[in-house]
């Protein structure tokens, strides 16, 4: 999941909730919203392969 932060950058959270905090975990920050999106894309290969 991307957010938009009061910066103008883009925050990568987890899908799921940490079930300890009940917070999504914190996957990177990045400048744009194509970076995070490509981020997130590999994050998603890495759990396949």
């Amino acid at each position: 999941m991307i957010r938009k932060l009061a910066s103008g950058k883009y925050r990568l959270y987890s899908r799921k909730k940490n079930p300890k905090t009940g917070k999504r975990r914190n996957l990177g920050t990045f400048t744009g919203k194509a970076a995070a999106l490509q981020h997130e894309r590999e994050i998603q290969y890495f759990k396949r392969h």
